[in-house]
């Protein structure tokens, strides 16, 4: 019987996830790319895991070790650039490169700090996405506000995931230093592959909420927030409430902070700072309250379908629709309609007669 590895199973499930994002008429997006090439990381780190571990093919090990270091810049840069107006020029990331150059060139003259070095670069760029997580969702910015909080929460996954890999190698030292590595091959191969998977299905939840369009003026410097609205700050969310009425923003599916802030030629934080003092909710949540409230009208005066409603109101995934739907009314669009329907159900049209009546005058005149 063929031995199948669950690291393959894992890197099957990945490659359809990559298949899937690409298939997507924005999939190829330049703001897209650093995610499409994260989750092509953890597919091929995924085959190594099963090769190596799978098959004990051990010269497989300095390409685990590269490709880890690769996987911990990349997510990095795929999260940091939600945070951005612009897109991050590729000369600017080249810096993020070193640490799987180093990795390398430790690997060919000198192993023995490999693990250390590799242990340390995850715990900076957990570290780092943390740090990146501290204004909450609203510090997303290029992220589409219908799926800011879901790629929040990915952010936070991964960050996490970057620190508990960097715990289970101290772990696997420690085992090493204990029992010769004993349970070594159980703590990498049932570790990775829990943490690729959830790696994998992060990183395509924040590609997908992500908004295509991109700016060439410099991410804003973060301000910290005050703990009561000032006169500016009740300016600012009158001038967006009028905006959010009048122009109706909210129904634009790929809407976010940065695209907002443009309109009102401010800076993001600043409106977000004002948003969050004034309204004490987050963007996202306020422009939500918005489609909601305009989806709850659209509910009680019309027979639409739920789910053309759902776009007519600038949402595009159907549970961010019901978990926002819940999180406004405390019920489901459904119950909301059967309970608040004001308009009568639709009646058929009376039948045509079956016979028109005879013109009064012929239409054409005989010569």
């Amino acid at each position: 019987m063929i031995f199948v590895p669950l690291p393959f199973v894992v890197t099957l499930l990945l490659a359809i996830l990559l298949v899937r994002m690409v298939r997507q008429s924005d999939g190829l997006a330049p703001e897209r790319r650093p995610f499409l090439i994260l989750i092509g990381l953890y597919a091929l780190q995924s085959v190594l895991l099963g090769l190596r571990w799978g098959y004990d093919i051990i010269a497989l090990m300095p390409g685990q070790a590269v490709l880890a270091a690769l996987i911990a810049a990349f997510a990095w840069i795929s999260f940091s650039n939600l945070a951005r107006d612009n897109t991050l020029s590729w000369l600017r990331l080249a810096p993020h490169l070193l640490p799987a150059a180093v990795v390398l060139v430790l690997m060919i003259f000198w192993r023995g700090p490999v693990g250390v070095f590799i242990t340390a670069t995850f715990t900076a760029y957990g570290a780092a996405l943390f740090w990146l997580a501290r204004h909450g969702p609203d510090g997303l910015i290029s992220s589409r506000l219908d799926g800011a909080l879901l790629s929040y929460r990915s952010l936070l996954i991964t960050a996490a995931a970057l620190l508990a890999s960097a715990t289970a190698d101290i772990v696997i030292s420690f085992d090493f230093y204990r029992t010769g590595g004993a349970h070594a091959g159980a703590v990498v191969a049932i570790g990775n592959v829990i943490s690729l998977l959830a790696l994998g299905t992060a990183a395509a939840i924040a590609s997908s909420s992500q908004s295509t369009e991109s700016a060439s003026s410099p991410p804003p410097q973060p301000q910290p927030p005050a703990p009561s609205p000032t006169e500016e700050d009740g300016a600012i969310a009158r001038s967006l409430d009028e905006l959010m009425q009048s122009r109706e923003l909210y129904r634009d599916p790929e809407l976010n902070l940065g695209r907002i802030a443009r309109r009102m030629n401010l800076p993001v934080r600043r409106v977000s700072i004002a948003v969050n003092r004034v309204h004490e909710a987050s963007v996202s949540q306020y422009v939500n309250d918005f489609r909601i409230r305009a989806a709850c009208r659209m509910l009680e005066t019309t027979d639409e379908p739920v789910t053309r409603l759902m776009f007519d109101c600038g949402f595009i995934s159907k549970s961010n629709f019901n978990r926002e739907f819940l999180r406004v009314t405390a019920t489901s669009p459904t119950e909301y309609r059967r309970r608040h329907q004001t308009r009568p159900v639709s009646q058929k049209p009376a039948p045509e007669p079956e016979f028109l009546p005879a013109p009064q005058q012929p239409l054409f005149m005989s010569p």
